[in-house]
């Protein structure tokens, strides 16, 4: 019954973003979503190169062209442990050509830890992107973890929660299928 509630919430919010715009993305913040700051005007993000698990320098512009659930944590991070298994949900349901979970292990995460840390709470869909000098979430103003900043299909970011949430629950994923369905939805198809 609860996937049925979730399944409507999802159809109405990705049938009401185009209709409505920015007062529909902010009638969905709502339970675990009110935390969620929505700027009104996107604002530029400074150009990344993360490293990947194999030291492969990854570029954030890679995923330009889809919406970006873009997650600043660390392996010693309670919280990020308790949020990381609802952004692998949030992955599974809404991740592909329009959506991306990047999860981005900030400071001193070597690759072994970041690997334990994903094994013990089950967590295997999503990408092992480092930042270990911390120069990109300095540059993004996180100042404490875990943080999550949505980007726009152009890179462009357009909301900002500081804390954990339950990005599996039923008005998280509304508002992100929202701004999925939002404008501009076709640019990235």
């Amino acid at each position: 019954m609860r996937f049925l509630a979730a399944l409507i919430v999802y159809i109405c919010a990705a049938a009401g973003a185009n209709a409505a715009g920015p007062e529909a993305l902010e009638a969905l913040r709502t339970g675990g979503m009110r935390k969620l700051v929505l700027h009104e005007a996107p604002r530029p993000v400074p150009a990344a190169v993360l490293l990947d698990a194999a030291d492969v320098p990854r570029a954030l512009a890679d995923w330009q062209g889809r919406i970006v659930v873009l997650n600043f944590w660390a392996t010693w991070c309670a919280p990020c442990r308790e949020e990381m298994p609802s952004l692998a949900a949030l992955e599974t349901a809404l991740g592909g050509a329009d959506l991306a979970v990047l999860p981005v292990a900030t400071g001193r995460n070597p690759v072994p830890a970041i690997g334990r840390f994903m094994a013990e709470i089950g967590v295997a869909n999503l990408p092992v992107l480092r930042d270990p000098a911390m120069a990109f979430a300095r540059a993004m103003g996180v100042m404490a973890l875990p943080v999550t900043v949505i980007l726009d299909r152009e890179g462009r970011e357009v909301g900002r929660l500081i804390g954990d949430a339950d990005w599996a629950a039923p008005e998280a994923r509304a508002l992100l299928a929202a701004l999925v369905a939002g404008p501009g939805a076709d640019a990235g198809r």
